[in-house]
Parts: structure tokens; sequence; C-alpha cells
């Protein structure tokens, strides 16, 4: 036992940089899932896209919107997200994919869904600015 405290005095620092290290790594991961939605690339949005019947969730502005969309998306800015809750309610159990301009407000509305248990959210990595840079098609 004095063997292992010893050990543990003479090597805390080394200790304590794995330990974070180990935390920097998990990061990424233990904050998607505070957030209740998984980060996807534009790939794999137009996968699940073309997949499945999942409603594209744009929560910006509407002048942001209408600049250019992903097609078929419905726009509801993060504003009025919690006014307008319950014209979604009937997406609840589907795949809901959550774009804004680059991220960080789709990132706040899928707190918002999860609150009101929505089961199977996506987010955008990246958020529009991504998908234009993928040359994607839009709608407008």
């Amino acid at each position: 036992m004095e063997t292992h405290v010893e050990f543990l005095k003479q090597n805390i620092l080394l200790i304590g940089l794995a330990v974070g290290s180990g935390l920097a790594l998990l990061w990424p991961m233990l904050n998607r899932s505070a957030a209740g939605s998984a980060l996807i690339s534009v790939t794999e949005a137009v996968m699940l896209m073309s997949r499945k019947s999942v409603l594209v969730l744009d929560v910006r502005e509407p002048d942001e919107f209408a600049q250019g969309h992903l097609q078929g998306a419905r726009n509801v800015p993060l504003s009025q997200l919690a006014a307008r809750s319950k014209e979604l309610e009937k997406f609840r159990d589907k795949p809901v994919l959550v774009v804004c301009q680059r991220g960080s407000r789709a990132r706040t509305a899928c707190r918002m869904l999860k609150d009101q248990q929505f089961t199977s959210l996506h987010q955008l990595k990246g958020g529009m600015q991504a998908w234009l840079d993928a040359k994607m098609p839009t709608g407008k």
C-alpha cells in the first residue's frame, strides 16, 4: 500500500496529464450527448435525407432562409421555436435535422427539442456554411 502512495506522489503530474488527455478526447462525445443530438457531416446529412422521412428544420431568421436553404426545409426561427412547438409535435419520433448558419443556434434548438421529448435529433456540423462550402444544392 505504501508503495502505491509513494508512486502516486512521485508521478502526480504524469497522472494528471493522463487524466486531462483522456477528458480532452472524450469532450466532443460528452458535449454532443449534452446537446441531445448527433453532430453529422454534410455527407451524413445527405444520406439521412435520402434514406428516411426526415424533417429538415432551419432555425435561422427568415431573411437568412430566403437567401438559400436545404431543399424541403421548414423555417422556424430559434426565437419562435418555443411558441411554435405545437406544429412540430408530429415529428417527435421521427428524424429531425436541425440547421442554422454555423451550428450554435442549431445546438440550442436541439437542447430545446430534447426537452420536449424529441427522440432522433441531428445537427448539421458547420451548418449552412458547411453545406454551401460542399457545393450542395439549395432551395430559394
